[in-house]
């Protein structure tokens, strides 16, 4: 059925609000399970049936806890770095489809928008390294902001490889055009992709800016209340965006049986299984030093994604 456009606007934005703040949650209470699953023990189990209120019960404490302002700060952008950091991420899920119907804003060139404004984000983390007078947080967003500009390339590439080979810019033309082959054809920018996806969350093993051992809890150092939690919650939905965006890259979206109805299930249940391999990876490695992550991006990922984007320009050239 038609809807007026004001109307269709307003619905959709609903959706996604919804979505975006219910999904972080899911993952932070998978990540909850995940971790206790794997180190032997029983996670969160009061606030809830088996704990699943325990992301509710955080929020309720965060909201409780008094939200100070460092003296030393630069006040606005200390307040500020926040929303910096959540708000591309609810913007950028806005353009991502779950199927060839279901998508917020089908925007022209959805691929360069998604990955220009989930750049945007780090933003967020240098504000709050720079914005809160400390020398830790300094450090911390330092080196947030050098981790972004050495893992964007690659990331960009491995991507550029899959635009190539659908021979659209648009997420909805790519997964259109995904076929199963393209698991192998694929397969080296996928990894690069997902290698590089981690490192900008900051996520282990890539969470040298934030540190505890080294530079205390990096740029979020001085943060409490709402602003920490908005923080976290800008993590997850990091989470969210860039599993989604894999899955819809080098899965196919919502290819599967019956994707006509069960589309945006399958884009679902495949962007949680790349959201618990995000999360497994947390437990199963080791923090890598700063140099040892300058190295993997500029001397291992940006060469297997420069060869990956050569051998699909040969094979669009070849079988294209």
């Amino acid at each position: 059925m038609e809807l007026p456009l004001t109307v269709e606007i307003i619905l959709k934005a609903v959706v996604v609000l919804a979505a975006f703040l219910t999904l972080p949650l899911a993952i932070g209470q998978t990540e909850h399970k995940v971790m206790a699953h794997m180190q032997g023990r029983l996670g969160p189990m009061e606030a809830g049936p088996h704990g699943i209120a325990q992301l509710v019960a955080d929020g309720i404490k965060f909201v409780q806890k008094e939200d100070v302002t460092p003296a030393a700060a630069d006040r606005w952008v200390f307040r500020l770095a926040p929303a910096v950091a959540l708000i591309p991420y609810l913007i950028a899920l806005a353009a991502i489809p779950w199927s060839a119907a279901w998508v917020a804003a089908d925007v022209p060139a959805s691929l360069l928008f998604v990955l220009a404004v989930t750049s945007v984000g780090i933003f967020g983390t240098l504000m709050a390294g720079w914005g809160s007078g400390n020398k830790y947080s300094l450090v911390g967003g330092m080196r947030a902001g050098a981790q972004l500009v050495s893992y964007e390339l690659p990331m960009v590439l491995a991507a550029a490889s899959v635009a190539m080979a659908a021979g659209t810019l648009s997420l909805t033309g790519i997964a259109q055009a995904w076929s199963w082959w393209w698991l192998v054809w694929q397969l080296p920018g996928a990894l690069v992709f997902l290698i590089a996806a981690v490192a900008e969350l900051q996520r282990v093993p890539f969470d040298a800016p934030v540190a505890d051992a080294e530079v205390v809890f990096g740029p979020y150092t001085e943060y409490s209340g709402l602003g920490f939690a908005f923080f976290l919650l800008a993590e997850y939905a990091g989470i969210v965006v860039m599993s989604l965006l894999f899955t819809v890259l080098f899965l196919g979206g919502w290819s599967g049986p019956w994707s006509d109805t069960l589309g945006p299930v399958w884009t679902l249940l495949k962007a949680t299984m790349v959201a618990i391999l995000i999360l497994w990876l947390r437990i199963a490695w080791p923090r890598v030093r700063e140099d040892q992550l300058q190295r993997l991006a500029w001397v291992v990922l940006v060469p297997v994604a420069l060869v990956q984007l050569a051998l699909t320009g040969v094979g669009v050239v070849v079988w294209g």
